[in-house]
Parts: C-alpha cells; structure tokens; sequence
C-alpha cells in the first residue's frame, strides 16, 4: 500500500474526522460517529479555537479523546449574559417556562438564543450564556484525512 507522506493538522490543513462533544457525565452533545464525518479547514471558524488547537499534530488514523475546559470550550458562564426583559416583549402567544428556549435578534439581527429561567407577571429572566457554558466537555476525535487546505 503506497502511503503519501502524513500531514499532521495545522494551519492550512483541511481535516475530515469523526468527532463527538459530550459532557462530563456522558450524554452526547453531538456526533458525528453514526453519521458522515465532518470535513473542516483549521482556522474557518468551524470548530472553537480551543477544540482545534487540541487536534494539532494529529494525523488521519489516530484517535483520541480530549477533556475540555470551558476555557477552550463555551467560556464559563457570564451573570451579565442573564437580562431581565419586559413580560410584554414576548407576545401574548408565547406560553412561558422554566427552560423554554427563546430566540432574540441582537443588534445586528444575529438570532441570540436565550432560556427562560424564571418570570412574574412584569418581567422575565432570559439566560443568553451558551448552553455548554461552564462546563467541561469531553471531545472523541478519530482522524480520517489529513490534506493541505485548498485556499482560493
């Protein structure tokens, strides 16, 4: 079998692999392991800098799994991120809960999730921090190509 010579994943590196996020007690996140593999080039903003960086000198074949601190995940959580928005804001439609997700256009009309976590007949309290924020991940990567990044 004739073998190329391996590229290790760096800068200008395009990366197909399988990948699965989850959290410290196991549940999955995402994944890509049942699925097709992902195909990304380092540094196009598809994956966090912190998860890509923990890929570098990786090459197709090997398989690992990597803890995650918030700090190179989601970031850790943000009590400013919590905002206290008018009842009236949310139309007399929306039946409101504890951990309902709602969605918000910010300034500059990006969608901004955010989860109910509690509300009275005035106001309602909306966490906007990241679902996975403050916690620690756990990233299982398989590498199954490595190429040099076609940039046009």
């Amino acid at each position: 079998m004739m073998h190329m010579s391996e590229i290790s994943i760096g800068p200008g590196t395009q990366v197909t692999l399988h990948f699965a996020v989850k959290l410290d007690d196991g549940s999955v996140v995402d994944s890509t392991f049942e699925t097709k593999p992902a195909t990304f080039v380092v540094g196009d903003q598809n994956l966090l800098e912190g998860f890509e960086k923990l890929l570098f000198g990786l090459s197709p074949g090997d398989k690992n799994s990597f803890e995650v601190l918030p700090e190179q995940g989601f970031g850790q959580r943000n009590p400013n991120n919590v905002q206290e928005i008018p009842r009236e804001a949310f139309g007399t439609d929306i039946e409101l809960s504890e951990g309902l997700l709602v969605s918000f256009a910010d300034a500059n009309n990006q969608e901004l999730p955010g989860v109910v976590q509690s509300f009275d007949e005035e106001n309602v309290m909306v966490d906007f921090n990241h679902p996975l924020a403050g916690r620690n991940l756990i990233f299982d990567v398989e590498i199954i190509a490595v190429e040099p990044a076609i940039t046009h």
